[in-house]
């Protein structure tokens, strides 16, 4: 055990500072700091030593050099087991600093607002990351604490100890503060590495850092003989399955993390109350209701009962007792929602191995970022697929346009489709999912599936298509199915034909002109 006589105390995040420090005092534990950490300190009538008092240089350059000096650096660095490291620092009238309590300057705080390279610049802290580093490599000896949550932690450990901290506890300390300090420099690299002449930003960097953290160990991959765990990004809290509060159930498995992913990202892409179904990383189910989620769901399983049994249900508004006495009546794997009140959460309660999921506030679409798939020896990066769809700004490219109806629809299909492995082909109404044809290697044989799998009357329903249609064939299909109106992207270099079978069958056709492949 180490015992903490002298502390350095210099946060940017001063969440509960004066507080660890006002009990530090009580053991007798000399506090050095600098600036505006010093100043607050002080005001709290907390005894402080100004680090430029401490080490006899002052502060400079706008506060770039404080800490930077071989009194602060030896006392961190000194082996307190190494009779030359001891005789060198006593030699030169270095004293030892048994804690260092750090947090950074906010660069990624800066960056996300906007700013320029020279602002960006200035919030690369030096300091602070040096000193860390140094009394992280040192953990041995020194306590380093970048994070206010751990503040307690600490002081209940002192009181036990009487003012010493196990070197079980500063090992765990130095490991999450170099995994802090990778986070920064990654961080800071990122941004860097974007910049081009002129102050341009690249929208990837050449070299791409990216951290996890571990939320928690699964018992098994996609199958039982592969291992696995899931780890959440660090940083902003987002509204997502990776933040999700779990409220019941049993554990989450990889494959239920996947399809409630797809569940969740596609019943958020709706504005009115939607209900999805999911299986297998595909919908077998969705549905929209103007006010009644229970309706949604109802709605949503009347798809594909068979294929939604032992499925996934993702909702975009509360969970009503209702509709959690319609979701009883099927075997489901996983239910997700922003929220569930008392009367839902007591009549799930009692399918105790139903996994319960709440969603974080903030609900709704879901926000633009980077989505990552390995390959053997390498990453392949893109942006998050978050068009902002408006069907107003289609094109009509038949000699029959959409009635209004046919146009609430193909918006419908149109969002639903996005979430179908490709070749994708979808049938729907305005509000409710028909058939789904996925994953297929021809687009004529996902007509086909989606019309074979259809529970419901396919006559009068719209199609969505993922991509466009390379033949004729495809449309002669649909038409053969009882679809009255197409939504799909266009460009291929037979659209003439394409449009030619469209209008022969009387059908309204409509390009978006963007394409919505999901491998």
């Amino acid at each position: 055990m180490n015992e903490i006589k002298r502390v350095l105390i210099s946060v940017t995040d001063k969440r509960g500072i004066v507080e660890f420090a006002r009990e530090l005092s009580q053991f007798s534990v000399e506090i050095l700091s600098t600036g505006g950490t010093a100043s607050k300190l002080r005001s709290e009538g907390i005894k402080v030593i100004d680090v430029s008092d401490y080490t006899g240089f002052p502060e400079m350059m706008d506060g770039r050099l404080k800490t930077l000096h071989p009194k602060i650096h030896g006392g961190l660095l000194a082996l307190r087991n190494d009779e030359g490291h001891m005789k060198a620092i006593k030699g030169q009238g270095i004293g030892l600093i048994d804690m260092v309590v750090v947090n950074l300057y906010r660069f990624e705080d800066t960056v996300a607002k906007g700013c320029t390279l020279s602002e960006a610049v200035e919030n690369i802290d030096i300091g602070g990351p040096t000193m860390l580093r140094a009394a992280a490599k040192n953990y041995r000896f020194v306590s380093v604490v970048t994070d206010p949550e751990d503040y307690q932690k600490i002081l209940k450990e002192m009181r036990e100890t009487g003012g010493k901290i196990t070197e079980d506890t500063n090992f765990a300390l130095a490991v999450k503060t170099f995994q802090l300090t990778a986070k920064y420099d990654a961080a800071i690299s990122n941004y860097l590495g974007r910049i081009v002449s002129g102050g341009e930003m690249k929208v990837f960097p050449d070299t791409f850092t990216f951290q996890f953290v571990k939320a928690q160990d699964l018992r098994y991959g996609e199958n039982p003989h592969q291992k696995a765990a899931f780890y959440r990004e660090t940083g902003t809290i987002l509204p997502a399955i990776s933040n999700a509060r779990q409220i019941q159930g049993k554990e989450l498995s990889y494959n239920n993390i996947m399809d409630s992913d797809a569940a969740w990202q596609m019943a958020s892409d709706f504005e009115l109350s939607a209900a999805v179904i999911v299986k297998h990383a595909n919908p077998c189910g969705a549905a929209t209701s103007a006010s009644d989620i229970s309706e949604a769901y109802r709605r949503a399983r009347e798809t594909d009962p068979v294929s939604a049994f032992g499925g996934i249900v993702a909702f975009n508004r509360p969970v009503d007792r209702k509709t959690a006495e319609a979701i009883t009546e099927t075997f489901l794997e996983v239910i997700i929602a922003p929220a569930f009140d008392e009367g839902a959460i007591a009549i799930l309660s009692a399918k105790k191995d139903m996994r319960i999921l709440e969603i974080p506030p903030g609900c709704g679409k879901q926000p633009a970022g980077y989505d990552f798939r390995r390959v053997v020896g390498g990453l392949l990066i893109q942006d998050r697929d978050c068009e902002e769809f408006d069907i107003r700004k289609t094109k009509v490219v038949t000699r029959r346009a959409p009635t209004a109806e046919e146009y609430q629809a193909l918006d419908f299909a149109w969002r639903v489709v996005k979430h179908v492995k490709s070749n994708a082909i979808v049938f729907t109404t305005r509000d409710q999912l028909v058939g789904v044809g996925a994953g297929q290697m021809s687009r004529m044989d996902s007509v086909r599936i989606a019309a074979m799998k259809a529970n419901l009357p396919t006559k009068g329903c719209v199609l969505a298509s993922d991509a466009f249609f390379p033949f004729r064939d495809g449309i002669d299909l649909a038409a053969g199915a009882g679809i009255t109106a197409i939504i799909q992207p266009g460009e291929s270099i037979r659209d003439k034909d394409v449009i030619a079978a469209a209008d022969e069958h009387g059908m309204a056709m409509i390009f978006t002109g963007t394409r919505h492949f999901k491998h």
